[in-house]
């Protein structure tokens, strides 16, 4: 925190300054995100933009390259800064922090535990929602996703927040380690197998608190909620998913965009019960069938199942070279961004 401003308002206001990132939107509506630095410049195939032309000026001005090519300039939002950062593995999109923000009920000064940090993009938007006075603990099982989203981190705001730690190790074990037993105000999963974090969390999340998975299939989304249910200590988990589908508009041709954001994953809620309370059964229909043996097996796996790999579920793994290039990218524009001067 610089002087007594919030932590990071010296990046989003006032003049443009060296070290923060700039977005330029050229007459066809395409996004460009760059770091402004004293004497830089911008190269495309349409010509150079020198930086000094947008240092120390508001934003919302429109710049001419040196082929006369216009631009827009205005600081990228968070949802625009966490599309556009360095990343190694796939972020949660903006939609989806969203809605866990508000499922979740995440609150100023609230103590969050996340696992599966990423690229940072979802603890941007925690560190957000908790404020100054809140405190996120975040688990990562790779020490170079832990880099990149430190740094991503850092660049956003401008400096490490204090209320923000990274621990690398396994959240189910670590957590145990870290935590208070209900200390934790509400628990964020980002992982592949959240249920192996269920004892832990159990131990950790103070009654009440809320806990929230986010998995991208339907096998992950079924599992993790029979688990629930047969642990005990936690209400009748709820599921939904997020569309978000853009307008054209256009004087009186307004429609739907044709394409649209659609599936990206599920979110799945419970809340911690008092301890030795049991959650009520909720009156359902009575089942028509029950599901063949080899279903269930299928379904359910073994104790030591190795199936819940990256590969298994066809979800895109990231190399060890591609983290490091995006975790040595991140850190330079984190490094830009503690430059920054404060004027407030």
């Amino acid at each position: 925190m610089i002087g007594n401003a919030p932590i990071g308002k010296h990046m989003r206001t006032g003049l443009l300054k060296s070290g923060q990132r700039v977005q330029l939107t050229d007459y066809k509506g395409r996004k460009s995100t760059i770091t402004l630095h004293e004497g830089g410049e911008w190269h495309t195939h349409r010509g150079v933009l020198h930086h000094d032309k947008l240092i120390s000026q508001p934003e919302g001005i429109v710049v001419e390259n040196s082929a006369g090519y216009r631009y827009q300039v205005l600081r990228p939002l968070l949802n625009d800064y966490v599309l556009s950062m360095p990343r190694g593995a796939t972020v949660v999109y903006p939609k989806d922090s969203a809605q866990i923000i508000q499922v979740a009920d995440i609150f100023p000064g609230a103590h969050v535990m996340e696992a599966g940090v990423g690229s940072g993009a979802l603890s941007l938007s925690l560190l957000r929602a908790t404020g100054d006075f809140g405190t996120l603990n975040s688990y990562e099982l790779r020490e170079e996703f832990a880099d990149i989203a430190r740094s991503n981190v850092e660049a956003f705001f401008g400096e490490p927040h204090p209320g923000w730690k990274i621990h690398v190790g396994d959240a189910g074990q670590k957590s145990l380690e870290v935590e208070q037993p209900g200390g934790v105000d509400r628990v964020v999963l980002d992982m592949l197998t959240p249920w192996k974090c269920l004892t832990a969390v159990r131990t950790v999340l103070a009654p009440g608190g809320v806990w929230v998975s986010y998995v991208a299939t339907v096998t992950q989304l079924s599992r993790l909620t029979e688990e629930i249910r047969r642990s005990g200590g936690f209400t009748e988990p709820e599921a939904h998913e997020t569309m978000l589908r853009t307008w054209h508009l256009d004087g009186l041709a307004v429609r739907p965009d044709h394409r649209m954001v659609a599936h990206t994953g599920f979110l799945l809620s419970t809340r911690r019960l008092a301890d030795d309370q049991l959650p009520l059964e909720l009156k359902k229909r009575e089942k028509v069938s029950e599901p063949a043996g080899e279903d269930t097996q299928a379904w359910a796996g073994t104790n030591d199942d190795e199936t819940w790999d990256e590969e298994t579920l066809q979800t895109r793994m990231v190399s060890r070279k591609k983290a490091r290039k995006a975790a040595a990218n991140s850190l330079k524009h984190a490094e830009a961004a503690k430059e920054v001067v404060n004027d407030e």
